[in-house]
């Protein structure tokens, strides 16, 4: 079934600030499992990314869902390519985020409408942050 949000019925809306938290939490848990190479170009607390730096995905993903501007405010504009320009992001990169990400999908969010879009959206921004050619 398709979803579009909609100003009233936003992916935050759908997930709630609980559903979003648990999304970026199930992301890097899934990261952390099974993609050592991803894990590796993150801040680490030992074999597992940050604590810091899963609250500040936490933070722009529920601003990002349409949630209560909790990123911007504290972190600026997320400027995510410049960002992540110093890491080398191709296609084995791009993918790997996406597995991660679709899988926390697949955990948290229950309505096959939202989860399709904002698999499609992540993938679009995925591709988006690619700044290398190839893998």
């Amino acid at each position: 079934m398709a979803w579009t949000p909609t100003p009233q019925d936003t992916p935050f809306h759908r997930l709630g600030e609980v559903g979003a938290r648990e999304l970026a939490k199930r992301f890097y848990d899934h990261m952390d499992a099974s993609e050592p190479a991803l894990v590796a170009i993150h801040e680490t607390d030992g074999a597992k990314v940050s604590a810091g730096t899963r609250e500040r995905f936490t933070l722009f993903l529920v601003e990002w869902l349409g949630g209560p501007p909790i990123y911007s405010p504290v972190h600026g504009h997320p400027r995510l390519r410049m960002r992540h320009a110093k890491v080398a992001i191709g296609t084995d990169m791009r993918d790997a985020w996406l597995r991660c990400m679709n899988a926390a999908l697949v955990d948290v969010v229950p309505d096959d409408g939202v989860r399709e879009y904002l698999a499609a959206r992540f993938a679009e921004v995925a591709d988006f942050m690619r700044n290398r050619e190839g893998t």
